[in-house]
């Protein structure tokens, strides 16, 4: 109210100095600057009167206080999506080392893998030597065997040839009575 008086008090003292300059009074229906200023008064007065600037004022808070909660709103979100983005960021960092641990425990199992299959071949290869020998002595007695018998039956021939050529009659007969009583003796 008290900027209203001031404003008021203003224009009616600048008045009268402008309208000394021309011929028409100022506080005159002719004069345009005093009707114009009593409607500017007049203006002035209706918004206060309405309470215009209070209600803009209300209307200015309303915005301010919406503006307030959006940026409340926007922060909020902002935090939900730093605390999402950090759990994500904790996730991949949890599917990285259990991917890690995955590699690993494969590459294990692959080394444990190799280390039994060579054990495996090594364990194949002894039993294929063992047969391979096992054979080998088998041949090598089948062989010992088959040269003895040729050589006995090679010395036998060779014995009744021998036999044969130095032997005279009386000394075979000899030879067949003893190989008789020898038979009898075991028979009886």
């Amino acid at each position: 109210m008290k900027k209203l008086a001031i404003a008021l008090a203003a224009a009616l003292a600048a008045g009268p100095a402008l309208a000394a300059e021309e011929a028409e009074p100022f506080f005159s229906l002719h004069s345009t600057e005093f009707v114009v200023t009593i409607a500017f008064l007049l203006f002035i007065a209706v918004l206060l009167k309405f309470r215009v600037p209070g209600l803009l004022g209300g209307v200015l808070d309303k915005r301010a206080e919406g503006i307030r909660n959006d940026l409340a709103a926007a922060k909020a979100l902002h935090d939900e999506a730093k605390a999402v983005l950090a759990s994500y960021e904790q996730k991949q960092r949890e599917v990285s080392d259990q991917s890690a641990a995955i590699v690993d425990s494969a590459r294990r199992e692959a080394q444990a893998a190799a280390e039994q299959a060579k054990l495996d071949l090594k364990a194949s290869i002894a039993r294929r030597l063992k047969a391979a020998e096992d054979q080998i002595a088998q041949a090598e007695a089948a062989a010992v065997k088959e040269v003895r018998d040729r050589a006995a039956t090679v010395a036998v021939g060779a014995a009744g040839d021998l036999i044969a050529r130095t032997m005279t009659a009386a000394d075979r007969g000899r030879l067949i009575d003893a190989a008789i009583g020898e038979v009898e003796a075991r028979l009886h």
